[in-house]
């Protein structure tokens, strides 16, 4: 009988190994575009609705606002968004891309069709793993 402790016998640790294995395939595209992977999430949320909250950020990505705003801060730095207080309720921070946030999606349009190259998987088997992994994340 397989000793359900062991290692080996875990689902848990796979998913683990792959997921940073994703995100060191991610590094060399993402290092072009001067992006952590998180802040390429934050972008990615970005890009799609434009202006959001630190707060609507932190439900998209799952993060909260102790991990966000460093990271935010940073991305600042970099001039890729600006962080506006709202003058009605101080406590919240809006985020907005800048020009060069805007301007860095089309530099980044490629990352996809490369992850999935370096990943030597077909789209039918990133779309039967994503809804795997969907299946299982649902809450």
């Amino acid at each position: 009988m397989k000793d359900p402790l062991h290692l080996s016998e875990q689902v848990c640790f796979p998913v683990y190994s792959l997921a940073k294995e994703i995100i060191n395939q991610y590094r060399p595209f993402l290092d072009e575009l001067e992006l952590t992977y998180p802040q390429y999430l934050v972008m990615l949320v970005l890009w799609e609705f434009e202006q959001q909250t630190v707060n609507q950020i932190g439900e998209k990505l799952q993060l909260d606002s102790g991990t966000l705003t460093p990271l935010l801060k940073r991305m600042e730095l970099k001039d890729f968004v600006t962080r506006i207080r709202s003058s009605v309720d101080e406590r919240i921070v809006n985020i907005s891309l800048t020009k060069k946030g805007t301007a860095l999606k089309v530099k980044a349009a490629c990352i996809p069709t490369k992850m999935m190259e370096s990943m030597d998987l077909s789209m039918e088997d990133l779309i039967v793993l994503k809804n795997i992994i969907s299946k299982i994340s649902k809450k």
